[in-house]
């Protein structure tokens, strides 16, 4: 039920409750007058109900004050409500700015600061900030962190081979994908850009599930539609990736604010990088999430590339951090993206203020992206294979988090060798498995658009299966599952 009250104390006829909830859900006033949502829609719109309580109940037994309605634009009141209502905001607002009449322009004169506490040795600056994990799991974490480099490498050369189209790996990066993932609850939403796939292994996305979508086989959950690395996985909370840069930036501001909405004890993470951040979609997706007040995580992976364009010809001040504070009202946090430590710290203490304070939270990770931006690119055109190496030997995450371990005397090197033979193997296994299974059925080409096949879709579908059926020796039938359009 939902108990509204506290800041109104009328409820009267034709005003407007802006919430989404399914059509035909009847509220009852304590009195016992009621009414009921008459929008098909599912938006509650001239609630029919006339009295001086403070409370209004329904039939699911939930409570939310009316104050929060009002705030999340759920509630609107009668015109002259309304009014003062938006003259008090506007003079809240005013008052919070100080007067001068000394005309001075103002200047970055300040940094946010990288927060890091572990440094490459594996040396833990303050041990009250160490998340102190068992040796489980923290062995989970580093022995995920190389079968994602495992992976990569093997994936990488396969693309070469002409096996699968394409492929993007995430070295370098690794630590922001485990210690951000590690922070997370399940039933948060996960938006993604394309260079996220240590956090879905994490989640439970394996190497078969990886393989399987890079080879568009039919048992790729995308029924192979998607081009390689654009996953999506309805099991672990994955929202599909999709190529358009920045797109899944407001998306994510949506879900989060429906969550919001539905009362919820979750958020919804989204990753992009710094080049992302130069997009439209960034901006607006920032605004919404910051005047919504949703549970939002913008977790910026500043990897110094956005492809060939470097971090300081992308944007001037101080980076993407900066933006958050001042830009949208934001709390913020910068953090050492090699070090897993902070990155966990980081992202527990986001998802805390998403959740408990239902408000937007931005992270950016300062880390280095050691390959090339995709198989499509060839980064030594334009940065040096010193400028690499450096990053490779004096910042390395996983070597990080392997000399955290060495020293608790919870890894070594024949164990190492054994972890990474075996990877290999796993990898190789399950390539072998993917290229062996045929091509999803033709006919989904047709599917999951509409509930039912429309009419010009069966038009189409029929025009392919004459066209197959005249022309079926030009064609590799053979290689894609039985389906009534390929018999």
């Amino acid at each position: 039920m939902y108990k509204v009250g506290g800041l109104l104390n009328r409820v009267t006829k034709n005003e407007i409750i802006k919430r989404y909830i399914s059509s035909g859900t009847t509220f009852k006033v304590q009195n016992g007058n009621t009414f009921k949502i008459n929008n098909s829609r599912g938006l509650l719109v001239n609630g029919v109900c006339s009295s001086s309580s403070n409370s209004i109940i329904t039939s699911n037994n939930k409570s939310i004050s009316i104050e929060s309605l009002y705030n999340q634009r759920h509630f609107s009141s009668s015109k002259s409500q309304s009014k003062k209502r938006e003259q008090d905001d506007d003079d809240e607002d005013n008052s919070k700015l100080k007067k001068t009449d000394k005309l001075v322009v103002q200047e970055l004169k300040e940094l946010i600061p990288v927060y890091s506490i572990m440094n490459q040795d594996g040396i833990v600056s303050q041990p009250d900030q160490d998340p102190n994990f068992s040796k489980e799991v923290v062995t989970k974490m580093y022995t995920t962190m190389v079968l994602l480099n495992t992976m990569d490498s093997i994936l990488y050369d396969v693309q070469r081979q002409g096996r699968i189209s394409f492929y993007m790996t995430s070295f370098g990066e690794e630590a922001i994908h485990i210690g951000s993932a590690a922070a997370l609850d399940m039933n948060d939403t996960i938006f993604a850009q394309y260079r996220e796939t240590g956090v879905f292994m994490w989640r439970g996305f394996n190497v078969d599930d990886i393989v399987n979508q890079c080879c568009s086989n039919d048992l790729d959950g995308g029924k192979g539609r998607q081009m390689p690395m654009h996953f999506g996985s309805k099991r672990i909370n994955l929202q599909t990736i999709s190529s358009p840069l920045t797109t899944q930036l407001p998306q994510a501001v949506g879900t989060a604010y429906a969550q919001k909405l539905m009362g919820e004890k979750n958020c919804t993470i989204v990753y992009f990088g710094e080049g992302a951040a130069s997009e439209g979609d960034f901006h607006a997706a920032m605004n919404f999430a910051a005047t919504l007040s949703t549970p939002t995580i913008f977790f910026c992976r500043n990897n110094k590339w956005a492809i060939s364009t470097p971090s300081k010809e992308q944007y001037k001040g101080d980076g993407i951090a900066g933006r958050g504070p001042n830009g949208y009202g934001m709390k913020t946090m910068r953090v050492d993206g090699n070090d897993i430590w902070a990155v966990y710290n980081a992202t527990k203490l986001a998802r805390q203020i998403a959740v408990e304070e239902q408000k937007p939270v931005l992270i950016e990770a300062m880390t280095y992206r050691v390959g090339h931006h995709s198989t499509s690119d060839d980064s030594s055109r334009y940065r040096t294979i010193e400028e690499i190496n450096h990053w490779k030997e004096n910042q390395n995450p996983v070597q990080r988090l392997k000399s955290y371990m060495l020293r608790k005397g919870w890894w070594d090197e024949d164990r190492e060798k054994a972890f990474i033979a075996e990877s290999r193997q796993t990898v190789r296994d399950a390539l072998n498995r993917a290229e062996k299974q045929k091509k999803p059925p033709i006919s989904e080409l047709f599917t999951d658009v509409y509930d039912k096949l429309t009419p010009n879709l069966v038009e189409q579908q029929n025009e392919l299966l004459d066209h197959l059926k005249l022309y079926a020796d030009e064609y590799p039938l053979d290689q894609f599952s039985n389906s009534t359009i390929n018999k």
